[in-house]
């Protein structure tokens, strides 16, 4: 069977995605992956999906981006994974993890075309699954966050690269949701690092600055233990009430990290995503 399914995966994924050849599928944490699907022709433009006991049943599908300041991460990291993992698809959602590009020659807004094939690669592979369209959420973390942030600000960016629409975006603690205030005030030096010192694209790499009134809702979930996030997140929020666009501000008493980490573990934490993401698929 797993076979067959390959066979039919390599056809879809090799016809939009360059895809030159499909792993056999695994077992992680006891449920079936597909490792390092290609969604385009860079080593670092592949995707993992994991799937619950049941897929045909899954009522919802998250496609996760890691953090790592735009240079480093990747996918199949623990803390980007297991507790979301254990916790999503028992419930019987879909759980897909992509990489993409790291360069310096990059700007994040490059970064986040790799997201949004990624995202239409999934989608283009879904139906081997499921009879119908699921609702998917974007979900990053950091620099992810920022990623999946600027798609939703704007989906008109995700589709000119062959995406679909999507139900809603979590970011999940990102400072660089409004750049040019970010650039503007003291800040670490990585920033400058990736996105310059030439404040020309600064704008067109500012979620803030990019929204419009076709985005996504929003959950921004912010680490109150930091100077800027939630500031950052609520002033987004502002921006995207103006725009008629639904914007919910989460925040967390944990760090940068642990704030990836936890999500999934019980609590009152991952209740909230939770709640989110039910009422948005409970949304037509």
């Amino acid at each position: 069977m797993f076979r067959a399914l390959g066979f039919l995966l390599l056809l879809t994924l090799g016809s939009a995605s360059h895809a030159a050849s499909l792993p056999e599928p695994g077992v992680y944490r006891g449920h079936t992956v597909y490792r390092d699907l290609a969604y385009g022709p860079d080593k670092r433009q592949r995707l993992d999906i994991y799937l619950p006991d049941k897929p045909r049943q899954a009522k919802a599908v998250i496609l996760m981006v890691h953090g790592g300041a735009w240079r480093i991460g990747d996918k199949a990291q623990r803390a980007v994974i297991d507790n979301k993992l254990d916790h999503w698809l028992p419930q019987g959602l879909i759980f897909a993890s992509a990489n993409y590009r790291l360069s310096s020659a990059l700007m994040p807004r490059d970064q986040a075309d790799d997201v949004a094939r990624a995202l239409a690669a999934l989608q283009n592979v879904l139906p081997h699954w499921l009879d119908s369209s699921p609702s998917i959420f974007l979900m990053g973390h950091s620099a992810g966050a920022h990623l999946v942030a600027l798609l939703g600000a704007n989906p008109e960016q995700a589709r000119s690269q062959g995406a679909n629409d999507w139900k809603a975006t979590i970011a999940i603690d990102s400072a660089a949701m409004d750049l040019p205030a970010l650039m503007a005030a003291p800040h670490p030096r990585f920033y400058d690092r990736v996105f310059g010192d030439d404040p020309t694209p600064w704008r067109a790499n500012s979620p803030r600055h990019q929204l419009t009134p076709s985005a996504t809702p929003f959950l921004l979930i912010c680490s109150s233990k930091r100077d800027n996030a939630c500031p950052q997140a609520s002033q987004f929020a502002d921006t995207a009430s103006k725009l008629d666009v639904r914007a919910d501000v989460l925040e967390q008493a944990l760090s940068h990290l642990a704030i990836n980490r936890e999500l999934g573990k019980p609590g009152d934490y991952t209740d909230a995503v939770d709640l989110f993401i039910n009422r948005h698929i409970a949304t037509p």
